[in-house]
């Protein structure tokens, strides 16, 4: 049953899926998921593809299993119940900013089917944390309240200058922090000038300073976590982690997207950030090296595709973990192929 349902989606629907801009058919899956609750028996349909239970408790939130989506594949929280039906443990929406944006100009997707791999260079397009906010919350209010948590991830207006940083994301915590579970800090991607410096000693404590002063005021203050880049040195990453726990952050996410594109030798080659397998290895060694100086829980993402490279996750030191490339090349079945006992 479970090889069938996977070959229906990759020899029929991926083929179609694929015969589209990579763009273009990601809006028209999010589109299908987004009505699929006014659609009778819809959500029902979905849960077909769910998973068994396997809870979890992790930073003070319960997980009714550890699988979740990545940010950037619904960064406007648009589909959400669907999400759920299909039995992810938990979503991260987002990367949502200050301010909306448009993002950096068409085609900003890239397939490499050969080594199931996407590049982006998206540039955090999203409808800005006033909108999200404001749809979390009637979303929130609704029929469809959602029972998993819902992260939000937030990053940097790309017109805010870096030295203003802190107050950017500040702004977007003020509007998001009531419909988040969690809130995730994106200092790591490749795709806004600039972001990456954010990981920097200096500029990462004065970020965290803002940040978690802000929740410290809070009744009911949020997990805050931080998501690295797999390009940081080894040496870097200890660092990083030091001062995720000098400031009592929840967790770290490891990781986002890499620059480095070695693993494309002989192909076309575009500039963003790569994701899939030629992640999976790196992404892995980091989740290694963050386990050996931090106790603090992590999230695992880069190359999850199947039951092994799940594992691999887990046995280095991931507590939850998320996927993104290997939904569009596995497809929902996905979540039920992963071995994460």
């Amino acid at each position: 049953m479970t090889r069938l349902t996977i070959d229906w989606y990759e020899q029929l629907v991926r083929p179609i899926l694929f015969r589209m801009d990579p763009e273009t058919a990601h809006h028209f899956a999010l589109g299908f998921l987004k009505t699929a609750p006014k659609i009778p028996g819809g959500l029902a349909l979905l849960r077909r593809f769910a998973p068994p239970p396997r809870p979890r408790t992790v930073f003070g939130l319960h997980f009714c299993n550890p699988v979740g989506l990545a940010a950037g594949f619904d960064k406007n929280g648009l589909a959400i119940p669907a999400w759920e039906a299909l039995g992810f443990g938990f979503v991260e929406i987002g990367t949502v900013t200050a301010r909306p944006q448009a993002g950096n100009p068409r085609p900003r997707i890239f397939r490499y089917p050969s080594e199931e791999a996407l590049i982006n260079r998206l540039g955090f397009n999203n409808d800005g944390a006033d909108v999200v906010g404001q749809r979390l919350q009637r979303l929130r209010a609704s029929g469809f309240r959602p029972s998993i948590p819902i992260g939000i991830n937030i990053g940097k207006s790309k017109v805010t200058p870096l030295e203003e940083a802190g107050q950017d994301y500040l702004y977007s915590f003020r509007r998001l922090h009531a419909v988040a579970d969690y809130i995730a800090l994106n200092v790591s991607s490749p795709n806004t000038p600039g972001l990456r410096s954010l990981q920097e000693d200096k500029a990462l404590r004065q970020l965290l300073e803002v940040v978690t002063g802000e929740n410290a005021l809070l009744a009911a203050p949020k997990p805050i976590l931080l998501k690295v880049a797999p390009d940081v040195a080894d040496e870097g990453l200890a660092r990083i982690a030091s001062v995720c726990e000098e400031f009592a952050l929840a967790g770290i996410i490891a990781t986002n997207t890499t620059l480095d594109h070695l693993a494309l030798a002989g192909e076309d080659d575009e500039a963003g950030g790569l994701s899939g397998a030629p992640l999976r290895a790196r992404s892995t060694r980091v989740i290694e090296l963050l386990r050996h100086v931090t106790r603090l829980p992590i999230i695992g993402v880069g190359g999850i595709s199947d039951a092994r490279s799940a594992q691999e996750k887990l046995r280095a030191g991931a507590d939850l973990i998320e996927v993104y490339t290997g939904l569009i090349y596995r497809g929902p079945r996905l979540l039920s192929t992963l071995e994460t006992r």
